[in-house]
């Protein structure tokens, strides 16, 4: 039944109770007008309410006007923007944030565009302005050096090659630090002044420009901070290639590791990276040093493999002309093939394991200082190893002390600052001279528990399931081996690990079966940067290896054949150079 229907029903009962001077007031027509006005303003109410919620929770109707802070079509309903993402109209609060995030914008950039419509006029002013320069002829002829040899020429004229580390400009005067690669620090700062400041070459001079500068090197006061010498104050000067002024904006120190990463091209043009990349350099030449003293051959192993060394998830495989290669995890097994040509041998090759590059501990490519000599004992290992990184250390600290001392102050969070406490946290490196700890794998497992070091046992999702003391045989993970170095304080060889937990190739101990004559060399603050044993050369004893392992002996007949033609007992290691380094 209708509204209009229960009405009149109503109005009907309602007459015949009326007095008759009343009745007929109610009419008919009368109320159908009164009902159908309510009708029609309940079906308005509905309709903006369907609008609301189709604007807001659905699809709106764009119209062909766009909304000038959002360029979004307007809805044609509601007035509002139509986001693009959701296909609704935004509300009138977030549309108010939109307004006032535009206008903020537009009034940033109507700044920065007066701004560089400002440093334009004065920069063409300057131009307009800018003199010309030419040699002195009466001057005396200028002695070609690089930095490093600077300090040896004061008071002379000289002449300098090399690339803008820095430049620095003032109303009469500009500084500029020129880097040739030599030197500690490797740049030099040249003053120029007057007229010399006011040329073109000088208005446009940004970093990374090349430049001939020509002057006569003075003396200067040095200071914690600068220990430089000298400076130069120069006479005359061409640029040889310009510098883009958005060269400041490329990269820089504080870039994301990413970024870096991306613009390495860059990157090693910095300072602390140039310093680096000489000091692996340097260190990499007193490894050889040590390894020529001791009558040992270097050798080039190849880098394209079809055997494994450490195995697991870490091999790099590929596709080799139709048969199953690898990127060589080590060039151990190579240069045990050597032994019978050329007794003790070394290498300083990369290898390569499937680990991304995001921390200190783990590179995709590596530099790897390997060797393998024969007829030692386990003892003689040892001492081996010990003698290596003493004599590098020693030979790098007297040649390059100055160098390495800068590097590491540059990289410390400490840098620039030169008080007494800052030394005290940076203090120059210092090589060891005290025996190294050697502490059996055992050892270390009570050590950890009686400190307190927990093994934190992780899922594969690197999640902690677990916190407890250390078992006998377990393996000590990154994290508490670390603590425990740090505790300790001084180099350790951690030795004699279970056999279990360890390759295919080592040698067991003749006391202890279940035990190998292992060793990992670990140094304070920086972990484990060496792993090295006995290698196992009885041929039955190998091939049980393979089996226990899972691993197919076929590919390795050469490695088996060395077991059978006159095996004999030999040792070797492996260092990660870039860990060394970090040390």
């Amino acid at each position: 039944m209708s509204v209009v229907t229960r009405l009149d029903s109503a109005i009907s009962q309602l007459d015949t109770l009326l007095a008759p001077q009343t009745r007929g007031l109610l009419s008919n027509a009368a109320v159908n007008r009164s009902v159908a006005a309510i009708e029609e303003k309940k079906a308005e109410n509905d309709a903006k309410k369907s609008t609301m919620t189709k604007t807001t929770t659905g699809t709106a109707t764009p119209s062909t006007t766009t909304d000038e802070t959002t360029g979004w079509l307007l809805d044609a309903v509601s007035k509002r923007p139509i986001d693009p993402a959701t296909g609704a109209a935004i509300s009138q609060k977030q549309w108010k944030k939109l307004k006032t995030k535009a206008f903020k914008d537009r009034e940033k950039q109507k700044k920065e565009q007066l701004k560089a419509q400002e440093a334009a006029r004065k920069l063409q002013a300057k131009l307009a302005a800018a003199v010309s320069i030419q040699a002195d002829a009466s001057l005396p002829t200028a002695t070609r050096i690089h930095v490093r040899q600077a300090a040896s020429f004061i008071g002379q004229r000289v002449e300098l090659r090399g690339w803008v580390q820095y430049v620095r400009k003032q109303a009469h005067v500009m500084f500029v630090e020129l880097r040739d690669g030599t030197g500690s620090p490797p740049r030099l700062q040249c003053v120029f002044n007057g007229a010399l400041c006011n040329t073109k070459d000088a208005i446009l001079l940004n970093r990374e420009a090349t430049m001939i500068v020509f002057g006569t090197l003075v003396a200067r006061t040095a200071n914690a901070k600068d220990a430089r010498v000298c400076e130069l104050n120069v006479d005359y000067y061409q640029v040889i290639g310009a510098a883009d002024a958005d060269v400041n904006n490329i990269v820089n120190d504080s870039a994301l590791p990413q970024v870096q990463l991306d613009q390495r091209h860059w990157v090693i043009r910095h300072e602390r990276t140039a310093i680096m990349l000489r000091m692996r350099c340097y260190l990499t030449q007193a490894f050889r040093d040590f390894f020529y003293s001791r009558d040992m051959i270097e050798v080039t192993p190849p880098t394209l493999v079809q055997t494994q060394v450490e195995g697991g998830s870490t091999l790099f495989p590929l596709q080799y002309f139709g048969e199953t290669a690898y990127l060589t995890q080590s060039s151990q097994l190579y240069l045990e093939t050597c032994l019978p040509a050329l007794g003790s041998v070394f290498c300083i090759m990369p290898s390569y394991r499937a680990e991304h590059s995001s921390t200190r501990r783990h590179l995709a490519e590596y530099t790897h200082v390997e060797a393998e000599l024969p007829f030692i004992a386990f003892g003689d290992l040892l001492d081996l190893l010990e003698d290596m990184v003493t004599s590098v250390c020693r030979s790098v600290c007297a040649q390059h002390a100055e160098l390495l001392n800068h590097a590491r102050r540059l990289n410390h969070c400490t840098w620039p600052s030169d008080t007494p406490e800052a030394k005290e946290e940076c203090p120059d490196f210092v090589p060891p001279s005290e025996k190294f700890v050697r502490l059996t794998h055992a050892e270390a497992i009570a050590f950890c528990n009686q400190h307190g070091i927990k093994n934190v046992i992780k899922d594969e999702n690197d999640n902690v399931i677990e916190e407890r003391e250390f078992r006998d045989g377990e393996d000590i993970s990154e994290a508490p081996e670390r603590k425990m170095i740090d505790m300790i304080g001084k180099p350790v060889f951690l030795i004699k690990f279970p056999a279990d937990i360890k390759s295919f190739y080592m040698a067991k101990c003749k006391d202890a079966k279940h035990l190998t004559e292992s060793v990992d060399l670990l140094l304070p603050s920086v972990g484990e940067i060496v792993g090295g044993s006995m290698r196992e050369y009885d041929y039955d004893a190998v091939m049980q290896g393979f089996k226990t392992h899972d691993i197919d002996p076929t590919p390795y007949y050469w490695y088996t054949d060395l077991r059978k033609y006159g095996t004999q007992p030999h040792g070797g290691f492996g260092l990660g150079l870039e860990r060394f380094l970090c040390w």
